[in-house]
């Protein structure tokens, strides 16, 4: 696949608690101009990108980010939120301490009542890999997928690690038919970008890939 046409596959990423609006301008920008899925951001510009980009652009925001133990209500709300001010994509973090202590019927219910509240936008689910055994991972790609979600995803990007090929393709062998992958954290090159959406992946989270693409050294999520 050509440099370009993975862009269209990047969630274009700025999720820094110190971001500006002249950062988060320039994110947009760069993603109207190279054509990325969307822009990754955090709640609280999801109105002010909408009022100012409107249609050029396609917002993601992520919600329980990014420890995950809010309540669900929380989360509903801050779904419901972001949809109303113009996000069509919500990225969502589990509550890995539900995981820990072996309640996937609770992390279940969590996922399915905010997929109702984002109806039919697109809900990725966060797991974090990086705190997961494996066998928490495969009970999560059956869990994500029982609850109706359109993604799992594998990491926050604030964690202790990031995506991995073997998480990539652990997700392949038990996710079922309907849901869709996204890798992020710790996609550095043009050639991580290449390998994880040759795995399978149909979204990557990453604040450096139009750099790369421009030949750019950089750092980020």
């Amino acid at each position: 696949m050509e440099a370009k046409e993975m862009l269209k596959r990047v969630d274009h990423t700025k999720l820094q608690a110190y971001c500006t609006w002249e950062e988060i301008k320039v994110l947009c920008e760069e993603a109207i101009e190279y054509q990325t899925a969307s822009v990754c951001i955090p709640p609280a510009y999801v109105e002010r990108v909408h009022q100012t980009f409107g249609e050029k652009i396609n917002i993601c925001t992520v919600i329980g980010f990014p420890l995950g133990y809010q309540v669900c209500e929380a989360k509903v709300c801050e779904a419901k939120t972001a949809i109303s001010q113009g996000c069509n994509e919500i990225d969502m973090v589990i509550n890995i301490t539900d995981v820990k202590n072996g309640d996937f019927a609770k992390v279940e219910a969590e996922i399915r009542t905010i997929k109702e509240a984002c109806g039919d936008h697109i809900l990725k689910v966060i797991i974090e890999t990086c705190y997961l055994t494996e066998e928490e991972k495969i009970k999560m790609c059956q869990v994500v997928t029982s609850a109706g979600a359109d993604y799992i995803k594998t990491s926050t990007g604030f964690g202790t690690g990031g995506a991995t090929v073997e998480d990539i393709k652990l997700f392949m062998e038990h996710i079922g038919s309907g849901v869709k992958m996204k890798a992020a954290g710790g996609v550095s090159t043009m050639e991580d970008l290449e390998a994880f959406i040759e795995l399978g992946c149909e979204r990557i989270g990453t604040s450096r890939a139009i750099g790369l693409y421009k030949g750019q050294e950089t750092k980020g999520y």
